[in-house]
């Protein structure tokens, strides 16, 4: 989504006021078996900040809309307090765990699970426990049986609901697998050598294995020393890679497969072959945090995919679309299993379309939201829990760079190219963010 290397103009900037509006202003018609809450999050500095300042390390805030009945009861957003907002707004100390010194900061992704709305994010800080209304309430630590850095991109799996996780700190030379169990415990745990400190966004799952992202953007020291915010920077002499670990595997167990040098923040989803080697879809970079310290803007990122073969190491690399894709999305019913839909939303450019991808034949439909507009990540949400793989409706929040406004889109998938189903209007801006997930209501 940048077109330069300031994260603080257009819609990058934060917004100030946290809001409540009920009773919001529809265009067409909102599905009425749509019940529950379309949650974002994205940084959002309390504090004046400035132009070098690094995207990703903004304090977080929560974006939220309540569908129901067939009408959108609120929009709300809400800083996650962490101590540079509690100091800033002068407001109470979080209480809970701290990991790592962290100051608490959760910026980029929000989820349920277990009962629990929690704000999330990797390297450091412990999940942040939200009320429905995106209130602050505590840090946790999942009952004690977290001992160290969380992940801002856990996977469910949809057999067993249980949260497969990647974490990393800039002190360890290993990335740590965790599993979350359905009550909301750490029932598993496996630290994996790497012999450095890399960033490690996301985490792939399969029915017999977990993929994990080893890529050549390492922790600096030297670059800490500067006071860099973030100080992870591309290293061109080192290998990218995916370890290959059994779902039941120790770390002695992983096979490594390399591929070409790049980064990747998302994969689509990832899947078992029947002769043993493992299907993979990426939203890859050629790099990132090189000649740009601030934020992903070193070329558009493309969609690809990766056929992994564990037992000799190595990968096939096929472009699918060389056209700016990121946010990879699709039905997680499916997660881990092979999926024949997925969506993509265009990461750079003044108009950010949202993109329909036929996994199986390469088929992409395109929706453009229009001159000036935005899409962030799309969201898909099945009909029902037994309909069709591509039966239910994709929801982003769509930036309107002509107004400086906000809408939430719904879409039928199965009519992608078409009219948005109903288009939400917001009472103000909804600032670029990461992550978002749709939370139904539960009886």
């Amino acid at each position: 989504m940048a077109t330069t290397d300031t994260y603080l103009q257009g819609n990058y900037a934060p917004v100030r006021e946290e809001i409540t509006t009920e009773d919001l202003r529809v265009t067409g018609t909102i599905p009425a078996d749509l019940d529950g809450r379309l949650l974002r999050i994205g940084p959002n500095p309390v504090e004046d900040a400035a132009a070098e300042d690094h995207w990703f390390t903004g304090t977080g805030m929560a974006h939220g809309v309540r569908l129901r009945d067939g009408k959108a009861d609120w929009y709300r957003n809400r800083y996650v307090v962490s101590d540079r907002v509690s100091t800033a707004l002068n407001r109470p100390i979080t209480p809970g765990p701290r990991f790592h010194d962290s100051e608490g900061t959760a910026n980029t992704n929000i989820i349920e699970h277990a009962g629990m709305t929690l704000a999330i994010v990797e390297a450091g800080g412990p999940p942040v426990l939200l009320t429905n209304e995106l209130e602050t309430i505590e840090r946790i630590d999942f009952g004690g049986t977290l001992d160290g850095s969380f992940s801002a991109h856990p996977k469910r799996d949809p057999l067993t609901g249980e949260l497969h996780v990647a974490t990393y700190h800039w002190t360890w030379d290993f990335i740590r697998y965790l599993v979350v169990d359905t009550a909301g415990s750490v029932r598993h745990h496996v630290d994996v050598p790497v012999g450095h400190s890399p960033m490690v966004h996301d985490i792939a799952i399969t029915e017999s294995s977990i993929l994990l992202l080893d890529f050549p953007c390492h922790f600096d020291l030297d670059v800490a020393m500067t006071g860099s915010q973030l100080p992870y920077v591309w290293k061109d002499d080192q290998p990218a890679r995916v370890g290959v670990l059994a779902r039941d595997g120790s770390a002695e167990d992983v096979r490594w497969c390399e591929v070409d040098p790049c980064y990747v923040f998302h994969s689509m989803n990832a899947f078992d072959l029947s002769d043993g080697r493992i299907q993979l879809d990426v939203a890859r970079h050629n790099s990132v945090f090189d000649k740009v310290r601030n934020g992903p803007s070193e070329g558009d990122p493309t969609f690809d995919r990766w056929i992994l073969d564990p037992s000799t190491g190595r990968a096939t690399e096929t472009r699918l679309d060389d056209r700016s894709h990121e946010f990879p999305r699709h039905d997680e019913r499916l997660e881990g299993r092979e999926s024949r839909w997925g969506y993509t939303v265009g990461f750079t450019g003044a108009e950010g379309p949202a993109y329909k991808h036929d996994l199986s034949n390469g088929g992409i439909e395109v929706h453009p939201f229009g001159a000036g507009r935005v899409s962030q990540e799309l969201v898909f949400v099945p009909r029902a829990a037994d309909s069709a793989e591509d039966d239910g409706w994709c929801m982003s929040y769509v930036h309107d760079a002509t107004t400086d406004t906000a809408d939430v889109v719904i879409l039928n998938a199965q009519d992608f190219t078409g009219d948005p189903v109903a288009t939400i209007h917001l009472p103000q801006r909804v600032p670029f963010g990461f992550h978002g997930n749709w939370v139904p209501t539960t009886p």
